[in-house]
């Protein structure tokens, strides 16, 4: 559907401003998705972002500073999000034993096992996607790189 039509606005004040506001509007589309996505599996979006990025560290720890570069959303408060995971028992955090300054935290069994399960959703995901060609989403997300610098 188009955007206009979506937000029932006619005119923008160019093709720069539509596309901030269509970009914008994408990314609300695809979160509430992925938000009623892990609903079920009762983590939230960043939550998930730092089970992931464990996931990849594992079977090594992450420092909680390693999390905030590497999550998507970079207002998370990364220690906050890492206590509830705790408390959900999806990781683990531990003093780093060769420097007392440093916390690591890594993923439980648990949280691997969590993730394998919402891994099962990967593809219905993909399939709000595939309204574009293969060669379409490459140009896409070269555009959206450029456009980063």
């Amino acid at each position: 559907m188009k955007l206009e039509d979506e937000i029932q606005q006619k005119k923008f004040r160019n093709e720069y401003h539509k596309l901030a506001v269509n970009i914008i509007f994408t990314h609300g589309w695809l979160i509430e998705y992925q938000n009623s996505l892990l609903k079920k599996y009762k983590v939230t979006g960043a939550q998930y972002n730092i089970l992931r990025i464990l996931r990849g560290q594992h079977p090594n720890p992450a420092s909680v500073n390693l999390l905030k570069e590497r999550m998507l959303d970079k207002m998370s408060d990364a220690s906050r999000l890492v206590d509830r995971l705790i408390s959900k028992g999806l990781v683990d955090r531990k003093i780093c034993m060769e420097d007392r300054r440093r916390v690591e935290v890594k993923i439980t069994p648990e949280g691997l096992s969590l993730l394998k399960k919402i891994d099962e959703h990967n593809e219905e995901f993909d399939n709000n996607l595939v309204k574009l060609s293969e060669q379409e989403t490459k140009t896409l997300n070269d555009l959206l790189d450029k456009l980063r610098g």
